[in-house]
């Protein structure tokens, strides 16, 4: 059987090119794309998460302004500083960089984030509009897996997918948008049993479990498509690459698989955020 590697570099220079004449336009009318990152504490892995997204925006011409916190604040404080984002209007998007530290309450600082300015896609609100396929933007990991599956117009509708994750910005939203693509969905998660089972069963199968190398090749029906959405230390992701690919017809790599796609996703809805200023 042909192999597919989905190649998330060229997805994400697909995106990003149809953003340069959208930018052109808007800084025509005098406005610069935006994106406000928010960093709490001194994580090196978020510290390289959110260099790598103020790159990628420098490089398109939109502006980033990134905001250090110190790891004792409060959420009250937090939120305080979200609030001054959501109010400024040369901000088009805010992304609070996760995880945060564990005396923070996460949901109510994501929730504090204005939903026309919630370009992750990780406010309440916005994960509800996403579950009705309605979300403006809708949580940029899950939308990139989409836009891997339409760019290599993979279909998935009257298919069985598995996901193997279930959190709120990864999991869970993108069962949902599978099953609004009129996919038959399955989410398993640290309690499902017989999980090996279960995936056997994915004629596409999502991996975001945050577990390196944990989806193993005879896990994988044959013909199947592999989406691993995780990234753990050492350039290596939730599914074993090698062993999976022997049964899989297409599989994202990592790195230069979903990654990619998740940083010109953001960078899309950051666009998307300050076209729609307009019109406020």
């Amino acid at each position: 059987m042909e192999k597919l590697i989905l190649d998330g570099n060229r997805v994400a220079d697909s995106i990003k090119g149809n953003l340069i004449d959208r930018i052109t336009e808007l800084s025509k009318k005098g406005i610069v794309p935006c994106l406000a990152t928010i960093l709490v504490g001194d994580n090196p892995s978020s510290k390289t998460y959110v260099r790598m997204k103020g790159n990628a925006c420098k490089r398109l011409g939109m502006q980033s302004i990134r905001i250090d916190l110190p790891a004792d604040i409060t959420t009250d404080e937090l939120i305080s500083q979200i609030n001054k984002l959501n109010h400024d209007p040369d901000v088009h998007g805010i992304l609070l960089q996760h995880p945060v530290p564990h005396h923070i309450d996460e949901r109510a600082a994501f929730d504090a984030i204005s939903i026309e300015k919630d370009v992750d896609g990780v406010t309440t609100l916005g994960y509800a509009l996403n579950a009705f396929g309605a979300a403006t933007f809708p949580s940029c990991t899950p939308a990139a897996i989409m836009a891997i599956l339409e760019y290599y117009n993979l279909q998935v509708e009257g298919k069985h997918a598995v996901v193997i994750g279930r959190s709120p910005i990864l999991g869970k939203p993108v069962s949902a948008m599978l099953l609004n693509k009129n996919a038959t969905v399955t989410t398993c998660h640290s309690r499902t049993i017989n999980l090996e089972d279960i995936v056997r069963l994915g004629d596409v199968v999502v991996a975001a479990v945050g577990k390196p190398n944990f989806v193993r090749g005879d896990w994988i029906k044959p013909g199947a498509i592999v989406l691993d959405a995780g990234y753990n230390e050492g350039n290596v992701g939730d599914v074993d690459f090698n062993e999976c690919l022997e049964n899989a017809y297409a599989i994202t790599p990592v790195p230069a698989g979903v990654g990619p796609v998740t940083i010109a996703t953001l960078l899309k809805h950051t666009v998307d955020a300050a076209e729609k200023s307009l019109l406020r």
